[in-house]
């Protein structure tokens, strides 16, 4: 397919328009060379100056669902425990030491230093951008995801970021989706709602 065109219908529908935030889960795992792929095409996706500062761990063994548990709200618990992969979605606080690398053409290391509210800023909004590259990825595989908050943050830092200055941004549930556990589609705003053209 070439570059730039449209894409068709059935990949619109899968990405964007059929896909739904799941729930429940079928009893089918997640191959690893899966995940490999989907960081592949999730770390192609623009953040600013390259600065890349989503740290990700899929936790897919019972053993690591279970170190998150006490981390969950009542009401997020089965499902996690349910879904084939739990995607942790973390944002480096360091990400500008990886700059000099990153973003070779300039010296954007510098762009940061001593300004501890920009880093932070940049962190979480160009790790919440690669959060959402990840699903957008995720479904582009055929694969379902069930993105929440309702998890106490700090103690998923301490429990998987021990030691370093990543924060947690939101966690995902990624696997093949069980059609019975969805909800209505709730409504969306329209153009008129939530748009304007200056």
């Amino acid at each position: 397919m070439p570059v730039n065109q449209p894409l068709p219908a059935p990949a619109l529908d899968q990405i964007f328009l059929a896909a739904r935030t799941y729930n429940g889960w079928l009893d089918r795992p997640v191959p690893a060379e899966t995940l490999h792929r989907l960081w592949a095409l999730t770390r192609m996706g623009p953040t600013s100056a390259n600065c890349s500062p989503a740290r990700i761990v899929f936790l897919t063994s019972a053993a690591a669902k279970e170190k998150l548990k006490p981390a969950l709200i009542e009401s997020n618990v089965a499902k996690t425990m349910a879904a084939p992969v739990v995607a942790i979605i973390g944002s480096d606080q360091r990400f500008h030491d990886h700059l000099p690398k990153l973003f070779p053409h300039t010296d954007a290391k510098a762009w940061f230093a001593g300004k501890p509210e920009l880093i932070a800023a940049t962190a979480f909004r160009n790790s919440a951008l690669q959060g959402a590259y990840l699903i957008v990825a995720a479904r582009a595989l055929g694969l379902d995801c069930g993105p929440m908050s309702g998890f106490d943050a700090g103690l998923v830092d301490r429990i998987f970021f021990p030691g370093t200055e990543i924060k947690t941004n939101f966690i995902c549930n990624i696997g093949y989706g069980d059609p019975a556990g969805i909800f209505a589609r709730s409504p969306r705003f329209s153009f008129a709602e939530a748009c304007r053209i200056e």
